[in-house]
């Protein structure tokens, strides 16, 4: 057997060893309880490893969307001003590995499978570690054994029993809230957000994205009982879209105290010497622009914490983030888009992103989704703007009969089918499609994902 073939196999045991232990990503019927997710087993795992979470500032960012945006964002600034910087990440478009990153770079299979080996004994002395809180662990110490000068962690489910939970931030972050795992954090959108602001720790500074007064002033709170200073995006920083392609966007933003200075901008037609500050991202949607105001905002709070972070290498880190499977566009002409959206908030966003760049256009949606999403919700914001469904599923166990899907089009008296493979549903989409439509795949970050490869393997076999 070749080096390759045994690192795979080596890889694999890796990946087997660790979905081993419960992972609750899979499961079907989950309640959220200390019972099942209690921290002080991944205190006790923290404190046999020397505490590696401890060896660097940590930016820690929860929420329902947009936390992986602004995580990907605030990583990609921090490399850009040359600090080593690691980015944790869930769940991973295509590989593993794509979870535990250091500037940018994926850590390699032979890394991996040496850390779970090193890790093994320490797991072992812990009763009832789940697959998250190994994985946690993990990256805690890749980062630590990198050297990295800083990290960016993206809480996995939740916020306050999550196993990221352990760390003491720099800055905590609460992205947008909406409803979603409900089964799992609360059934309103107040108890959602006392889980997501569990992660605001005492006296240390948290940046809130713009909320629904019921989420919002949860957080609030929170923040009042934990003496933590709160940035309030569209308070206390302000931010406007200002141009957009199907390349880029741009935007404006600038401090509540600046506004006197915005009116006599916007009044002068642009022409006054102060001008607000203009940041380009290559991430498309409004929500986007929401992203890239929370993520600057959270970078400017670092800095006041003693970050050393210039005003270019913001500009520069936004300006070439890459976050694929969020409104993506795979091709111009005619187009294919591919899209994570996975509950009705994320849904609107995208249907409103669709009528932004590309109006008019007749769509036919490729979808698929789990069995515990909102599937009547997603329909309800994105099906008046669709055409026709090709209705389908991943190979993740809580994938959604792709029959079930058809029946819930046919609800909203929209055409739909249900076609399998999932290979075998993207090209009955783009015959559909013509060379007038937009195909749009969206349901699920695996959906998007799988839609990806299957498109990449296409292209590939037409260059052949």
């Amino acid at each position: 057997m070749n080096s390759d073939a045994t690192l795979e196999g080596n890889y694999q045991q890796a990946l087997d060893y660790l979905f081993s232990f419960v992972d609750y990503s899979l499961t079907r019927n989950l309640r959220y309880s200390p019972e099942k997710f209690d921290l002080g087993r991944m205190h006790a795992f923290m404190q046999r490893l020397g505490h590696p979470e401890a060896c660097y500032p940590i930016l820690h960012i929860a929420g329902t969307k947009g936390k992986g945006s602004v995580a990907a964002m605030c990583a990609s600034v921090l490399q850009v001003g040359g600090y080593r910087t690691g980015f944790y990440t869930s769940p991973h478009l295509h590989d593993f590995t794509e979870r535990i990153q250091v500037d940018g770079e994926s850590i390699s299979k032979a890394e991996l499978v040496e850390l779970v080996e090193e890790l093994k004994p320490h797991v072992a002395a812990i009763e009832r570690l789940t697959t998250f809180e190994i994985t946690t662990a993990l990256a805690f110490m890749y980062f630590a054994r990198r050297g990295c000068g800083v990290a960016v962690i993206e809480v996995g489910l939740g916020g306050r029993l999550d196993a990221t939970n352990v760390l003491t931030p720099l800055v905590s972050v609460i992205t947008s809230l909406s409803m979603d795992h409900m089964n799992v954090l609360g059934d309103t959108l107040a108890l959602i957000a006392a889980e997501k602001a569990g992660i605001i720790k005492h006296g240390r500074p948290v940046v809130v994205a713009p909320q629904k007064d019921e989420a919002l002033h949860v957080v609030v709170r929170i923040a009042h009982e934990q003496n933590s200073h709160l940035v309030q995006v569209g308070r206390d920083v302000y931010f406007a879209p200002a141009a957009h392609s199907l390349d880029h966007q741009s935007l404006l933003i600038w401090k509540a105290e600046e506004q006197p200075l915005v009116d006599e901008f916007i009044e002068s037609g642009g022409r006054t010497e102060w001008q607000p500050i203009r940041l380009t991202i290559p991430l498309l949607g409004y929500h986007q622009v929401e992203n890239a105001a929370t993520a600057y905002s959270t970078l400017q709070v670092a800095r006041q914490e003693g970050l050393a972070i210039s005003e270019e290498a913001i500009r520069q880190g936004l300006a070439q983030v890459s976050w694929p499977g969020r409104f993506e566009i795979l091709r111009r002409n005619p187009a294919l888009i591919v899209d994570s959206a996975h509950n009705r908030d994320s849904a609107l966003r995208l249907r409103l992103a669709i009528e932004d760049y590309l109006p008019g256009k007749p769509v036919i949606l490729v979808f698929g989704a789990s069995e515990d999403k909102d599937v009547h919700g997603m329909f309800a914001e994105l099906l008046p703007r669709v055409k026709r469904v090709v209705a389908t599923q991943s190979v993740h166990p809580r994938a959604m009969e792709a029959q079930k899907l058809v029946e819930m089009a046919h609800q909203f008296g929209v055409p739909a089918v249900a076609v399998l493979p999932l290979e075998r549903a993207l090209e009955t989409a783009l015959e559909q499609a013509g060379s007038e439509a937009v195909v749009l795949a969206a349901g699920s970050l695996f959906i998007a994902a799988a839609v990806r490869e299957v498109w990449q393997k296409m292209e590939m076999a037409e260059q052949v």
